[in-house]
């Protein structure tokens, strides 16, 4: 609870210093970004679709942090699962399009997964750092997606780089459709309790949480560390690449170059502000996915525009770290 009273108290601080250095009237920008993100149901139903990806590649983060390896590459987890969801549903779309929803997203877990323990399995078994082998897979999988959405997947027409577009029976279902929610969120929440029980009610949840704070201790008790960091990495990996399936099969319903919107980097700070536990990342992730939703209004009715939101979380980010620190110190 503590954390996440410091998350929202710097978020506040960070949206009152910035307006005001930005000579925007503080009252009227405050009351845009909250009408933007809570006025009413579209307004929530955004604030949840941008929370989703957040909190699925911010529990990633964290799930793999915990264990003492470092997954900088939720980027490329997330793309492979959007990429791994698309390609799935160019077989299927014509002949079952009401299962692709059902079969993508697995294949999208599993995709991710697969990427991430190759990180982790060439630190536990080769020595290779997996802070650079994560960073340079972003890059391999930019080229990857680059390379389908001009290639085999891409729409029938030959014109852009992106896949084919979702009909609307194949895309996750959506409660209201006037607005983008859609049951991903739900889904995204459900994976979070289940990775909060596995965490804090398990045992091996429990040796995965030692592993990264005393890799000797688990050792001595006879047990192999490395297999704890690989199965924190595939979890990790896993979560990031159903992020990019829920959205893929949730919201855009097209792969192209601009598929991502960073969430899988936001998933790092996320997770640190969050404190690399559950509750934590959730309300981070809740009040950034807030923060975004807020922005999309707050730049429609101003001539600074979006490019103050991104300032805006640079500058929470900071206030953040700073509010923990000065907790921890004293």
């Amino acid at each position: 609870m503590k954390q996440a009273l410091i998350i929202a108290v710097a978020l506040i601080i960070a949206l009152v210093l910035t307006l005001g250095l930005a000579g925007v009237d503080v009252r009227q920008g405050l009351g845009l970004m909250m009408a933007g993100a809570f006025g009413d149901k579209f307004g929530i139903a955004r604030t949840l679709v941008r929370a989703t990806p957040l909190l699925l590649c911010g529990l990633g983060v964290a799930v793999a942090w915990r264990a003492g390896i470092y997954n900088i590459g939720g980027e490329g987890q997330y793309l492979v699962g959007g990429l791994a969801g698309a390609g799935i549903a160019s077989g299927l779309v014509s002949t079952a399009p009401g299962a692709v929803a059902w079969i993508a997203l697995p294949l999208s877990a599993v995709s991710g997964a697969l990427l991430s323990s190759f990180a982790g399995w060439l630190q536990t078994k080769r020595g290779v750092p997996c802070v650079i082998t994560t960073i340079m897979l972003n890059f391999v999988v930019v080229q990857l997606v680059a390379w389908a959405v001009r290639g085999p997947l891409q729409e029938p027409k030959h014109q852009l780089p992106l896949t084919a577009r979702l009909p609307d029976q194949a895309m996750l279902p959506q409660p209201d459709p006037q607005t983008d929610l859609h049951m991903g969120v739900l889904l995204a929440v459900g994976l979070a309790i289940a990775v909060y029980i596995f965490l804090t009610k398990t045992k091996t949840g429990f040796l995965i949480k030692v592993v990264g704070q005393n890799s000797r201790l688990v050792k001595t008790s006879h047990y192999k560390p490395e297999a704890y960091q690989l199965l924190a990495m595939a979890m990790s990996g896993a979560l990031c690449g159903i992020a990019g399936g829920i959205d893929y099969l949730g919201l855009v319903g097209q792969v192209g170059d601009g598929f991502s919107q960073g969430w899988g980097f936001m998933g790092i700070p996320i997770a640190l502000l969050g404190g690399l536990n559950v509750p934590g990342v959730a309300v981070s992730s809740l009040l950034f996915g807030a923060l975004m939703a807020g922005g999309d209004s707050f730049a429609r009715f101003n001539s600074i525009g979006q490019a103050l939101v991104y300032v805006l979380q640079a500058v929470a980010v900071m206030v953040t770290l700073w509010a923990t620190r000065r907790k921890n110190d004293s």
